[in-house]
């Protein structure tokens, strides 16, 4: 139990990386690493006390330098994308890097997934915390203000993962952070996970254009491959003759949550001090994976959430231990406000104001069934 480090690597920057992990009074550990505020473990028991790594990923900090699918990722200043590259603030036009054809994905090629972070650590009856922060100066990726920011990530002996995002900055800019965790709750490398059964609390999606851009209005999965609203495999629809499943290969769509029709009290007081903040957490998706018994609930603040089916890993770079990760070998779910949000006013959010402080929370809870 507590949290334990150990050397994660060199930078080619030369820059010393450590691992940190949180191991729980149940036997649940977490790695994460001041590298990029990564997510690198998630080792949790299937039904029989069996533990294994849930979460793809890189054995040390050199594979998570390149890490181009974005595995157990901490994503900003905007994660997903941004039309054309470009957003105005104030009637001032900004332009980001274009890394997926004419449009921004996750602020570019280097996202807050490739800095190094400051950390603190700590420990309480019933949990533990490594946060990780640092100053996005005005201008870095092309975006206004400096930011100060910090990811949280909270182990809990109720075998919750808590992330806890903050932010201010001195400017009005714009703001979108997520986590691009991938999962297998067979375990890493083990294979396909599209008999894990999902369900996601949402009616709707937004509409996308080619590019997978949103264009302001909406989708009813009703009678579609898009509608988990009753659990079923991830597989049982994904190759189905549907338009959006076209565009994005499988399922790689943002999931318009009923944030308002389902709520479900969540017991934080081993996290933090309950604040107003943590009150409009919704149980939004659930993951389970029938032969383990392995169940991921989703909780989330946030009005969104990418589904996504792993669907652009190459089959060609090695992963943990040498593994060889395929197309479709782990799910994910980003909880976010809407991609292009900062060009869709009638979309709420990703807009922050000088001076104001946003907070956000997610919950992934692990248990068996």
């Amino acid at each position: 139990m507590g949290i334990t480090k150990k050397s994660f690597g060199v930078t080619k920057a030369g820059e010393q990386a450590t691992l940190y992990t949180m191991e729980n009074a149940a036997g649940m550990k977490v790695s994460v690493s001041d590298f990029g505020a990564v997510i690198v473990d998630i080792i949790v028991p299937d039904r029989n006390k069996n533990f294994v790594d849930v979460n793809l990923g890189y054995d040390n900090v050199s594979g998570y330098e390149g890490n181009a699918p974005g595995y157990g990722s901490f994503l900003g200043r905007v994660a997903n994308r941004i039309a054309g590259a470009k957003f105005s603030v104030n009637g001032k036009t900004y332009e980001v890097a274009k890394n997926d054809g004419e449009n921004c994905l996750h602020s570019g090629t280097k996202s807050y997934n490739k800095y190094m972070y400051e950390v603190e650590t700590s420990e309480m009856e019933g949990s533990m915390s490594v946060e990780f922060s640092r100053l996005s100066p005005h201008m870095e990726q092309g975006f206004p203000g400096n930011l100060d920011l910090s990811v949280t990530y909270t182990l809990t002996d109720n075998n919750e993962l808590v992330i806890e995002y903050g932010a201010v900055s001195d400017e009005d800019t714009v703001l979108n952070l997520t986590n691009h965790a991938y999962f297998n709750l067979k375990g890493e490398g083990s294979g396909t996970v599209l008999g894990h059964k999902v369900w996601i609390n949402a009616d709707k999606i937004t509409e996308t254009d080619a590019g997978l851009i949103p264009t302001g209005s909406f989708l009813d999965v009703t009678g579609t491959p898009m509608d988990f609203r009753t659990m079923k495999t991830i597989g049982q629809d994904i190759g189905a003759d549907y338009e959006p499943l076209k565009l994005g290969f499988g399922y790689d769509h943002n999931y318009v949550l009923n944030r308002q029709d389902y709520a479900r009290s969540v017991e934080l007081e081993d996290v933090t001090e309950p604040t107003d903040e943590f009150l409009c957490l919704q149980r939004v998706a659930e993951l389970y994976e029938e032969e383990s018994g392995r169940v991921m609930e989703v909780f989330t603040d946030m009005p969104g959430m990418q589904f996504y089916s792993a669907n652009h890993i190459d089959g060609v770079e090695k992963g943990k231990g040498g593994k060889i990760y395929h197309s479709r070998d782990a799910i994910c779910f980003e909880t976010q406000f809407f991609p292009n949000t900062v060009n869709i006013p009638s979309f709420p959010g990703g807009r922050l104001a000088a001076g104001e402080e946003f907070t956000s929370v997610t919950i992934y809870k692990f248990s068996v069934r």
